[in-house]
């Protein structure tokens, strides 16, 4: 098995303590709520957000994906860092055993710098190429910019 990482960082005059809770700590209510055409739910099957809790995001339909589960295995409140794994989804992957994601969030001119790091653990054989997964990070990076521009609009939420 191999290992390939990848990572992105994306800056916001959004507050870093504000953006984790609403990324991290509270996705599973706003996610939903700011990108409905993407996400229809995202609900915790198996505990409340802590470390081992599973959390299962469900997309509208019409996409190529219905559902995928993460299992949180590290979370720190304090120094705004998740780490979290892609454990299961209703479609197979034919080239990677699992994803593990780290983001975390630093202080930087007034607002945050985010910084996700994504390690995709590969069946045996297999080499990954950035434009197979492209899809992925644009996805994300598109998540991010739309709970940014609702944290600006509503400056007193989180």
């Amino acid at each position: 098995m191999g290992v390939t990482t990848y990572t992105q960082e994306f800056k916001t005059p959004v507050a870093p303590a504000k953006m984790f809770k609403a990324l991290i700590v509270d996705s599973h209510n706003l996610i939903p709520k700011v990108a409905p055409q993407g996400i229809k739910s995202i609900d915790f099957i198996e505990g409340d957000g802590g470390v081992g809790s599973i959390k299962q995001t469900n997309f509208a339909d019409g996409g190529h994906i219905k559902w995928l589960k993460h299992r949180i295995d590290a979370i720190d409140v304090e120094k705004l860092v998740c780490k979290y794994t892609l454990i299961d989804s209703d479609i197979s992957f034919d080239k990677i055993e699992k994803v593990v994601y780290e983001v975390k969030f630093e202080a930087a001119d007034g607002g945050c710098v985010c910084k996700m790091t994504s390690e995709y653990h590969t069946k045996e054989g297999v080499e990954l190429k950035e434009e197979e997964i492209k899809q992925g990070k644009d996805k994300a990076m598109g998540l991010y910019k739309v709970v940014e521009e609702y944290l600006l609009a509503n400056p007193d939420a989180y």
